[in-house]
């Protein structure tokens, strides 16, 4: 009988914890702020933007995509150039700072621009902090760039594009 009233109790509760206890950040992962990213701008409300100004960090997909929003369907419009999106200026030697929700063993991050590789910093599997820095050289120009954290244990990778005008 006891059994019995255990496994109820069990039954009853467990999804009333779901419901009521924090979910974890499975979904949460980074994004560059700075300098300010689309997904940045979508975070800070400088540009209108739908689900992605509440889950900038969670621009996941397979590796291999050259695409802002790694093909998740609900963040398309990080794929929009004529948005409005906020050209960033900066140098020819630029320093793109990553914030991290949660932490991923790394293999390497990627930064293109106009389809061509610029910069690849290789981690060797490393865990990093909450924070990453990289100091790209850039071409000059009206730039759009994209950056890749590729994770070193899952065949996913974050993607993030950069609107620039390097000077």
């Amino acid at each position: 009988k006891r059994k019995l009233i255990a496994a109820v109790v069990g039954t009853l509760v467990a999804p009333l914890l779901t419901v009521v206890l924090p979910s974890g950040t499975a979904s949460a992962h980074g994004w560059i702020n700075s300098p300010a990213s689309r997904q940045e701008q979508c975070r800070s409300g400088a540009v209108s933007c739908g689900e992605i100004k509440y889950e900038p960090q969670s621009v996941e997909g397979p590796k291999g995509l050259r695409n802002c929003h790694g093909n998740v369907g609900r963040f398309s419009e990080l794929n929009n150039d004529g948005k409005g999106w906020r050209v960033q200026n900066v140098g020819r030697t630029t320093t793109f700072r990553w914030q991290l929700t949660a932490r991923h063993r790394t293999s390497t991050w990627e930064y293109y621009v106009g389809g061509s590789r610029v910069a690849n910093f290789n981690d060797g599997g490393a865990i990093p902090g909450s924070t990453v820095s990289h100091t790209v050289n850039l071409p000059a120009g009206r730039q759009k760039l994209l950056a890749i954290w590729n994770i070193a244990d899952t065949a996913n990778a974050f993607y993030v594009c950069v609107d620039l005008n390097v000077s």
